[in-house]
């Protein structure tokens, strides 16, 4: 309600400064270069003698160009020529139909005082194409309609209109006032005393081959991670809105002849971000390998081609994605965080873009979230975005806008509140994952699911456990036999008996026990009809047989000290003892290993 009355109060004050204020003087330039139609002009505006100081003024659209504005900006001019924007407004006139501006002055415009301003308007398809349909040899004629004079509520003493086009063939053009043209230029007036509200149709028919590409639907994704990256992606509807291709497309004339298809769109130039970085295009079929990226110092320039060229009618698809340092526009105090980034960016010059949704994903966990925006867009309802290791989903703020152009590449600040701590949530599920992953391998493998028990695999792994048992037995006892060579080593060093026999008692108290084992072991296996029964019996057998080797060479070591045989007869007979007590050895390693 209190907004409502604000806007009635401001709509009242610029009705009653309109019957004070007077144009002296207004120039105006219309640019139909381009598939663009730009409009700027230069006003002097005044304040009649006797009246009250202005603090605002209006500005009127033609009823005509009303529905096709983009956008709209007021300067004025100060004392050193230096250009400062006014604040604009949508206004209502009481008695009056159409669009309304009220434009708020830096100061208030004393009685008797002048103000010098530049407005500068930009209209999207005001050019249409006459012919309609165009063969590919035919050049592209365009049809603008306007109006003579500067449209005002105010009255205007004395003003021109000066219309610059894109090339000098014109078909045909209106002469009001006895206009003068130069090359590709036409200018009207000076008109003097001109009645508010004034029109009279202005129309220029004119070859015009620029490129009439169009931006009919784009979507602008951001996401932004506070590990350092800002992911940017747009997927582009593009179109030609020219004339419409009449007839065949011949490749062969369109590559022999440098004239054809003169209005058709080749490649265009896409400016990048200078920290752009990861760049890729593709569309739905795949990557689009015939673009070319410059680096250049203060942007990336991108080429584009698409996969054919674009005639009048024409469409085309797709998809256009980087990776940018969040340093550079991410500022951060304690939690309060804030994004600055471009609501649109440049996707080639004099763009038109009819129809504009941005999506930006903040970090899962972004609170309080505040947008600016440099000029009015549609907010949609926030959504939620899912992507790895995310919990209750990232946040997402979508905008709209139609109607876009170059003159809306300013920046959107996305203000937000984020917990530090939760940037461990991440890092925290990853190992909590892998924690239970590793957790059930543990249990399902040492546990025991099936329903049924298998007779035959308990009784594979019993005797699995018994063959294990008899071949650590087996080791061990293959191993007194070493300590045993030890103590006839010591013995024939020292010739000290007594060494000899506690090292033969060892072996056979041990020899005895670890032999009752393995063979109560052979007596399970025999139980449980497994045929590793008869080779654990040649495992005993063997070890007999090293036994009665092992002992063989103590006795003569015993004659050797007692000087009973000679040292020549017990080396021959021990080196022989060594061979055959090896190969029994190497035949119990065997069947071990059968095992």
């Amino acid at each position: 309600m209190a907004g409502l009355l604000c806007r009635l109060l401001l709509c009242l004050a610029a009705a009653g400064a309109a019957a004070d204020l007077l144009l002296e003087e207004a120039r105006r330039s219309v640019d139909l270069s381009t598939h663009l139609a730009k409009v700027s002009a230069e006003l002097s505006l005044a304040n009649a003698a006797g009246g009250t100081a202005a603090s605002a003024f209006l500005l009127a659209l033609e009823p005509g160009l009303e529905p096709r504005l983009a956008y709209l900006g007021v300067q004025v001019k100060g004392e050193e020529e230096e250009e400062n924007t006014l604040e604009v407004r949508e206004t209502k006139v009481k008695g009056k139909s159409g669009k309304f501006f009220s434009v708020k002055l830096p100061s208030p415009l004393a009685p008797g005082a002048k103000v010098r301003v530049s407005v500068e308007m930009v209209f999207t398809h005001v050019l249409q194409p006459y012919p309609t349909h165009i063969t590919q040899s035919e050049k592209q004629f365009v049809v603008f309609e306007g109006n003579h004079y500067f449209y005002s509520p105010y009255f205007t003493k004395t003003q021109t209109t000066r219309v610059r086009l894109a090339s000098r063939n014109v078909e045909s053009y209106t002469k009001l006032g006895n206009p003068s043209r130069t090359e590709d230029m036409i200018e009207y007036g000076p008109f003097k005393d001109i009645p508010p509200y004034s029109q009279d149709t202005l129309k220029v028919h004119y070859e015009n081959n620029s490129p009439f590409l169009t931006i009919t639907s784009m979507t602008r994704v951001i996401e932004v991670s506070h590990w350092g990256n800002i992911a940017v992606e747009e997927t582009v509807d593009l179109k030609h809105t020219g004339a419409v291709l009449k007839g065949p497309f011949s490749r062969y004339d369109y590559q022999r002849q440098p004239d054809s298809g003169i209005s058709s769109v080749k490649s265009f130039k896409t400016i990048l971000p200078a920290a752009a970085q990861d760049v890729y295009y593709r569309d739905e079929i795949g990557n689009i390998s015939t673009s070319h990226l410059l680096v250049l110092d203060d942007s990336v320039e991108m080429e584009i081609r698409p996969r054919f060229p674009l005639f009048g009618g024409w469409k085309t698809h797709y998809i256009i994605g980087y990776n940018l340092p969040s340093y550079e526009y991410l500022y951060n105090l304690g939690d309060q965080y804030a994004l600055k980034m471009r609501f649109v960016d440049h996707v080639f010059d004099e763009q038109v873009t009819d129809s504009l949704t941005v999506k930006i994903v903040l970090p899962e966990g972004a609170k309080n979230i505040h947008v600016d925006s440099p000029y009015e867009i549609n907010r949609a309802s926030d959504e939620l975005h899912y992507t790895y290791l995310d919990t209750f989903g990232r946040p997402v703020i979508v905008a709209h806008k139609n109607n876009l152009v170059e003159q809306h590449i300013q920046d959107i600040v996305v203000h937000y509140t984020f917990n530090k701590i939760l940037m461990l949530q991440e890092p925290l599920l990853v190992v909590g994952a892998f924690y239970i992953l590793f957790f059930t391998v543990i249990v399902y493998v040492r546990l025991d699911f099936s329903i049924t028990k298998d007779p035959a695999a308990e009784a594979r792994m019993k005797v699995a456990c018994i063959t294990e048992q008899v071949l650590t037995l087996v080791n061990k006892r293959l191993g007194l036999y070493r300590h045993f060579d030890e103590a006839v080593n010591k013995y024939k060093q020292s010739r000290d008996i007594s060494t000899l026999n506690s090292g033969k008692k060892a072996l056979e108290t041990e020899h005895k026990a670890l032999t009752n084992e393995i063979a109560s072991l052979q007596s399970k296996l025999k139980t449980e009809g497994s045929d590793l029964c008869d080779k654990v019996s040649e495992i005993q057998k063997l070890d007999g047989q090293v036994k009665e080797l092992v002992l063989k060479s103590s006795v003569e070591a015993e004659r050797l000290v007692a000087g009973k045989l000679k040292k020549d007869t017990y080396i021959e007979n021990e080196k022989m003892h060594s061979n055959k007590r090896q190969d029994l050895v190497t035949k119990i390693d065997n069947i071990l290993d059968a095992l």
